[in-house]
């Protein structure tokens, strides 16, 4: 980018605030300051003595000392889904576990009955929705995964309204293919021709069609074995996807090291990831997508290894996980509570979990995640004076502005 000078007009300057940049792991917040935006993209940050040196701009806005972080960006999402899963709640208080709801027709496959059936006006409607409030908490980026379909043509359809929904809301919107969810009723006994499926036909017309940024696969017991998920990975990896996994949520199947062996960008969930595994994530540079969301909604005990984590120095995001089942959430600054009431994560990693840690995730880390001159001009200004306030207060979301490409958008 062309060097800005102090005599530039910008379109917009921010000043008057107290800048967490999120540009390295201490998180560190800057006396009051600016940041000058021109068509999008962070032109300038400074000291409030810059500005009265000279600066011009077209408009400004003082921030009145308030707290300005990066946009929030949820990197793991469910978002595009029909209906909801409310009676495994209550059958999960009675003792039932998530596997045995899975096993006996409930879980993904519920959802995938009703998402199904679902017009695309119906399923663009409630997921809107959803991101609505995500946006209302101060997220300008979000992933959105499919497999709620399960199929070509549902497959397709989820993929189509997440895109929608980030043609029609300011709001980036990353699309993965998620497609390797769970086994569709129709492949009972088949796991392996559903993933011949997914390798030779969904993914395949997905890229097609422009509708996926990304690849990612459930390995689990009640999911697909690392040796299908290697089959999807591989197919990914042919059409020039890069590839996200979740792994070692209920058991150590070894999947953090499968998707290291990838080069994933992201390995999600990882409470039962072994030490092996953990390195194999600092070696491949994946980051480890924690969602403590699924963790308390489950009433899980084993807890991610956050200490061996730091060891290796592999980066830690925090995401919503949001979804029917495991973790109905649209509140990600409650998502960095519980990611340092939980999982014992400081208020600054949690802060840097939804940013510059979650662009990495998404493979935004150029772009996006922290204020820095060049990229992306989407910010967030609280009612705070320092990012542990945005851990502290359980449900709060103190957002008093939300900018996407530089312009302020409504709190709806």
């Amino acid at each position: 980018m062309k060097p800005e000078t102090m005599a530039t007009p910008f379109d917009l300057l921010l000043h008057n605030v107290r800048i967490a940049a999120c540009a390295d792991d201490t998180c560190a917040v800057s006396a009051p300051g600016f940041v000058a935006i021109r068509e999008g993209r962070i032109a300038r940050v400074g000291t409030m003595d810059e500005v009265a040196a000279g600066t011009t701009a077209r408009a400004e806005r003082d921030g009145g000392g308030a707290l300005l972080t990066p946009g929030l960006i949820d990197c793991h999402t469910h978002l595009v889904y029909a209906g909801h899963r409310a009676r495994e709640f209550e059958l999960r208080l009675q003792g039932a576990s998530y596997e045995a709801i899975s096993r006996a027709g409930g879980g993904i496959r519920a959802t995938v009955r009703e998402t199904r059936a679902a017009d695309d006006a119906t399923l663009f409607a409630q997921s809107a929705c959803r991101l609505q409030s995500l946006m209302r908490h101060g997220v300008t980026t979000v992933e959105i995964k499919s497999g709620y379909g399960l199929s070509l043509d549902a497959e397709l359809k989820c993929l189509k309204v997440a895109r929608e929904l980030g043609r029609r809301f300011a709001v980036d919107v990353r699309t993965t293919l998620l497609a390797a969810h769970a086994l569709p009723p129709e492949y009972d006994g088949r796991p392996d021709d559903y993933i011949a499926e997914i390798a030779q036909r969904i993914l395949p017309e997905a890229v097609r069609l422009g509708l996926a940024d990304a690849v990612d696969a459930f390995c689990e017991t009640i999911g697909f074995t690392p040796a299908q998920v290697r089959r999807v990975f591989e197919a990914a990896r042919a059409h020039g996807l890069p590839v996200k996994l979740h792994a070692e949520q209920l058991s150590n199947q070894h999947g953090a090291a499968l998707a290291a062996e990838f080069d994933a960008l992201s390995a999600d969930h990882l409470e039962h990831v072994d030490e092996a595994g953990v390195a194999a994530l600092a070696r491949a540079g994946t980051v480890a997508v924690l969602l403590p969301g699924a963790y308390y909604f489950l009433r899980d005990t084993t807890p991610p290894p956050i200490e061996l984590f730091r060891r290796h120095r592999v980066p830690m995001a925090i995401a919503t996980d949001c979804n029917p089942g495991t973790s109905p959430t649209t509140h990600l600054p409650l998502m960095l509570n519980m990611a340092c009431t939980l999982f014992r994560l400081t208020p600054a990693e949690a802060l840097l979990g939804a940013t510059c840690h979650a662009a990495q995730a998404l493979g935004l880390q150029a772009s996006h995640g922290s204020i820095e001159v060049g990229k992306q001009a989407d910010l967030c200004l609280w009612d705070a004076e320092a990012p542990a306030e945005l851990a502290y207060a359980v449900g709060a979301s103190p957002l008093r502005a939300r900018l996407h490409h530089g312009v302020e958008q409504p709190l709806q």
